[in-house]
């Protein structure tokens, strides 16, 4: 059953009907032990007061018992095994049987026996087990009839309930069904049923995630329109300048400045739709990689980036490290540290890239113990990419990773997105970003430490 309801009324009536039933057959199996002690009293009674009756008196009819409904049968027998005397004619009758209380089997049926003995004869009287239990049933039905007359009634009752407990989540379907796309406001939930109140809390942390998201994508559209507005402007109007060149050294200058502001365009464009992909929303499933072997195959990838700046690209250390990450994710991240660090180093600058395992807390740097390598033990990995070029001032790092910002009189021209990108990918990852000055005191060095 797919139906909540059809399953609560399902369980309850399948439960009124088994109890009852149940109780009906102790009800019954009750009626029928009270009613065998009762025949059985009687059953000796008779038989006790007919020991001590002449035989003469045993002859006569009116010893018949009074009430018909019994159905007792009584014989006398002599002591040598003659029937001398039978209250009834029954085609089957128990023989003379065993004194006391005995059940005995004939075709006719199963009889119940009393049987005593006087000073000349043995005196029987006997029952129908039938019945016995015949009036058991009729005591049964007569105590179950009010219950079976209310049974209805219950089943109403159960039905009306189960609506009525149901309610609540009829309405909060209706509130649900009746918001528009763009409704992302809480649920109310005040009135509720303990049982529901999860579900709302949970349903209100979806759609304040979901505004949180759509904020951000708002916020991101609008940036991103202002930040595109100015290189599209510039490339047009270089355009005009191309137009309007006369010589062939204008030209040429108009086609170098119009190449460059067409690679300021694709490079924004391309940091956009890579922090885009590192939105929550977007992010994919992780999965154990060597961080180490990521990092030389990233710096092997660039190295011809930073040949054509004259910038020393290399790796300084690398560890065997396993982290659980996103391979695109973690390479996107390594390609915006590397190429941050190359763009703004300058000819003659130095990059270093490094891998090493993280210490645990409270440790120093070269512990080493209890990290995650190659060969074992889950920890931690630091990744650093260290520059030699002017570096970010102490006031701006905490800036540094808001989307479109950059520092004032930062040269070369670049998007702002680079380290807006590392920290979104960071966060997913559940990793630190840390700012520091580069090597000697001179450049930056950007630290990020995986847990």
């Amino acid at each position: 059953m797919s139906s909540l309801r059809a399953r609560l009324l399902a369980w309850l009536l399948g439960g009124v009907l088994l109890i009852g039933a149940a109780g009906g057959w102790i009800v019954y199996r009750n009626a029928l032990a009270e009613a065998d002690a009762f025949f059985d009293y009687h059953l000796r009674q008779t038989a006790l007061i007919l020991r001590d009756e002449p035989v003469k008196s045993l002859l006569a009819p009116e010893l018949e018992p009074a009430d018909a409904s019994y159905d007792f049968v009584v014989q006398v027998w002599s002591l040598d095994g003659v029937r001398v005397y039978l209250s009834r004619p029954h085609a089957l009758l128990p023989q003379i049987t065993t004194l006391g209380f005995s059940t005995v089997a004939t075709p006719e049926g199963r009889w119940r026996v009393f049987g005593v003995q006087a000073l000349t004869r043995v005196i029987q009287v006997a029952q129908l087990m039938r019945v016995r239990e015949q009036r058991a049933v009729q005591l049964a039905l007569s105590t179950l009839a009010p219950f079976a007359l209310l049974l209805p009634v219950l089943a109403l009752v159960i039905w009306f309930a189960v609506g009525h407990a149901l309610q609540p989540l009829q309405r909060l379907t209706s509130q649900l069904q009746a918001r528009r796309v763009d409704a992302l406001e809480s649920l109310p939930a005040a009135r509720l049923p303990d049982e529901v109140q999860p579900l709302v809390s949970a349903l209100n942390g979806l759609l304040e995630r979901l505004r949180a998201a759509l904020g951000r994508e708002r916020a991101f559209m609008a940036d991103a329109a202002h930040e595109l507005r100015t290189p599209l402007t510039a490339v047009h109007l270089q355009m005009d300048v191309l137009a309007r060149a006369a010589s062939e050294s204008e030209r040429a200058a108009a086609m170098q400045t119009l190449s460059a502001g067409v690679q300021r365009a694709i490079r924004l464009v391309e940091q956009m739709l890579a922090f885009a992909r590192q939105e929550p929303l977007a992010r994919s499933p992780h999965a154990p990689l060597r961080l180490d072997e990521l990092a030389r195959a990233v710096v092997t990838e660039l190295v011809p980036l930073a040949d054509a700046g004259r910038v020393e690209l290399g790796v300084s250390a690398s560890e065997p490290v396993i982290v659980q990450g996103d391979t695109d994710s973690l390479r996107t991240l390594l390609r915006n540290l590397i190429d941050n660090a190359v763009r703004y180093g300058g000819p003659g600058g130095v990059v270093d890239v490094a891998v090493e395992p993280a210490p645990p807390a409270g440790r120093g740097a070269g512990a080493g113990a209890g990290v995650s390598t190659a060969a074992g033990d889950p920890a931690g990995a630091r990744l650093t990419v260290s520059d030699s070029g002017p570096g970010i001032s102490v006031a701006e790092r905490p800036r540094v990773f808001d989307r479109f910002y950059r520092p004032a009189g930062t040269m070369p021209p670049g998007s702002g997105l680079g380290l807006a990108i590392v920290k979104a990918i960071a966060d997913a990852h559940g990793a630190r970003v840390q700012l520091a000055d580069g090597p000697g005191g001179r450049g930056l060095a950007v630290t990020v430490i995986f847990p």
